[in-house]
C-alpha cells in the first residue's frame, strides 16, 4: 500500500527499533541517576544504611511514599526536594521510553487517514 501523495512512508522497522532502544537506555540511565541521588541523600541526611537508603529512594521515586521518618531539618528539606524532583523525573523517564512508540503510532495513524 502506497501512502497518499505528500505523505512520507513509515521509516523501516529497524530505524524504529534503534530509536526505541536508545530511548529505553536514556530513560533507564536517567532513572538510575535519579535513584543514585536519592540513595546518597538518604544515606547522608537520614544517617541510615545503604540498603535502607535504596528502599527509601525507590519508594519516593515511584510515588509510593517514604519509609523512614525524617528527624532533622536537613532530612526534611532533602526529602521534600527529592519528592518533588522524583515526581517529575519518573514521569519524564516514562515519556522518554514510550515516546518512539507514540510517535510511530501517530505517524501510522496519519498515513492511514490520508490514504
Amino acid at each position: 500500500m502506497k501512502p497518499a501523495s505528500g505523505v512520507k512512508p513509515l521509516p523501516h522497522k529497524t530505524h524504529f527499533y534503534n530509536k526505541l532502544l536508545r530511548s529505553v537506555i536514556t530513560g533507564t540511565l536517567f532513572l538510575l541517576v535519579s535513584l543514585g541521588i536519592g540513595v546518597a541523600g538518604y544515606h547522608y541526611y537520614f544517617n541510615i544504611g545503604w540498603l535502607d537508603s535504596l528502599v527509601n529512594a525507590s519508594m519516593i521515586l515511584t510515588g509510593m511514599g517514604p519509609v523512614d521518618r525524617a528527624e532533622t531539618d536537613g532530612a526534611k528539606v532533602f526529602s521534600s526536594v527529592y519528592a518533588i524532583y522524583s515526581g517529575v523525573a519518573f514521569l519524564t523517564s516514562v515519556a522518554v521510553i514510550f515516546g518512539p512508540v507514540v510517535h510511530r503510532f501517530l505517524h501510522k495513524f496519519r498515513i492511514d487517514v490520508e490514504e
